[in-house]
């Protein structure tokens, strides 16, 4: 049962839901226009997307995912909770929903998914909005995430007292007084037992860091993807707060991405949809505008 208790007004949004072979994926689907497309990261939700999407609706149509595992999506236990079986899930949403002249909006791990996405659909996509995130290889990795890789350690840390979602609601932000009980409430509601907290465990254990890793080669696969979106509009808005997405991650991406635009924001950290959302969304609405689509595409 998905429950709203203690945040109803933070998340008034109506459920769907598709079948993937017998897990529940769950997605929100408000608005009408253009389609824009949010994908999540660990270990957060489409939560996360709230405030974005009750301005953007009004003008868009604004579709946002919970990954198998995340948010009211199922958390089955036996499940290959890989960065290709999340990627999978993504594009059978979107051809199942038609998407089309899609906007890819995305934070943390949803830039890897959303990109794999989008280069195994391209012509599905025609704009990028990426913020805090990453879709190519990378060896760095923070020692507050390696840590909850030691084995056992990290098992009891992150399934047992839900160490990586408590932390983040404090860790992952700069104004602290914008996490008030109904946010706190709802970045945590999905994840209130070990069982339901699989999917943030497996996300932390499936960053490739190495060649041999079961996901090195869909990464990889991403990342060689990214240069035929080189001349597509690309939005990047950065907390340069983030201890985990640093500023140097934005730097890598404008290599791929050279004639990208930014949107530096000095007072911001990870969850900068939560420190600068009255930022995001104009700057997002005005790059949208900037960048119209062809009249008549499909």
């Amino acid at each position: 049962m998905n429950s709203r208790a203690g945040f109803e007004s933070e998340y008034p949004f109506a459920s769907n839901y598709l079948d993937l072979d017998g897990a529940r994926y769950h997605y929100l689907d408000e608005g009408a226009g253009e389609t824009l497309l949010f994908v999540h990261g660990n270990p957060t939700w489409s939560f996360a997307w709230r405030n974005l999407i009750k301005d953007l609706s009004a003008d868009y149509r604004c579709v946002a995912v919970d990954h198998i595992g995340c948010g009211f999506s199922d958390k089955p236990q036996d499940y290959p909770y890989t960065l290709d079986q999340h990627v999978t899930n993504l594009t059978r949403l979107i051809n199942t929903l038609e998407l089309n002249n899609t906007t890819l909006i995305a934070h943390d791990w949803g830039g890897a998914i959303g990109m794999g996405a989008a280069t195994r659909l391209p012509e599905r996509f025609s704009r990028f909005v990426l913020m805090n995130t990453a879709a190519f290889r990378s060896t760095s990795i923070p020692l507050r995430i390696a840590v909850c890789r030691i084995p056992v350690f990290g098992t009891l840390a992150i399934r047992g007292m839900n160490a990586f979602a408590r932390a983040a609601i404090s860790m992952a932000v700069e104004k602290h007084e914008r996490m008030t009980r109904a946010v706190r409430t709802g970045y945590l509601a999905p994840y209130g037992n070990w069982a339901d907290r699989i999917a943030t465990l497996r996300f932390v254990e499936d960053i490739p860091l190495k060649k041999q890793h079961p996901s090195y080669g869909t990464l990889q696969q991403i990342e060689e993807g990214l240069q035929q979106f080189r001349e597509y509009p690309v939005l990047f808005p950065w907390g340069e707060q983030d201890w985990c997405f640093t500023p140097d991650f934005l730097e890598e991406f404008l290599n791929f991405f050279p004639g990208a635009e930014t949107l530096r924001i000095p007072e911001a950290g990870h969850y900068v949809f939560e420190d600068a959302h009255e930022k995001l969304i104009p700057r997002i609405r005005e790059f949208l505008a900037l960048h119209p689509l062809n009249v008549g595409s499909v």
